[in-house]
């Protein structure tokens, strides 16, 4: 391996671990924006998987119960997490713009590290 080549692994791994350290950072610093998160990547997920009709007809009566409680659940969270964010000073829009602001970052220092880690594989063919 080349000098080259060990240079571009080298940032690469830089990039990674700066990219990481980025994400353990926005975790500590805003743990509410990773809960939303969180949660919408659940919902997303949820609504994408299909079901089938025995599977409606079987889990209907279940699912009926646990609707209900899952809705009382969401009611009491979100009056939690609108309390926290009075409490914190912040309003809902700036609870979005912070959840959004460390998405985008998130997704920069991704793109940084796997463009590094193109660049890499590419100069050691």
């Amino acid at each position: 391996m080349n000098a080259h080549t060990q240079d571009r692994i080298d940032d690469a791994k830089h990039a990674a671990t700066d990219a990481a350290r980025a994400t353990a950072n926005a975790i500590e610093t805003n743990p509410l924006a990773i809960v939303a998160g969180g949660i919408a990547i659940g919902a997303l997920a949820g609504a994408l998987i299909p079901r089938s009709a025995k599977e409606k007809e079987l889990l209907a009566p279940v699912g009926r119960s646990l609707s209900a409680r899952a809705r009382s659940a969401f009611q009491a969270a979100r009056e939690a997490g609108n309390s926290e964010l009075q409490n914190a000073g912040l309003s809902r829009d700036a609870a979005k713009d912070q959840v959004k602001s460390l998405f985008q970052g998130i997704a920069k220092a991704a793109t940084s590290a796997g463009s590094a880690a193109a660049k890499g594989a590419a100069n050691k063919a």
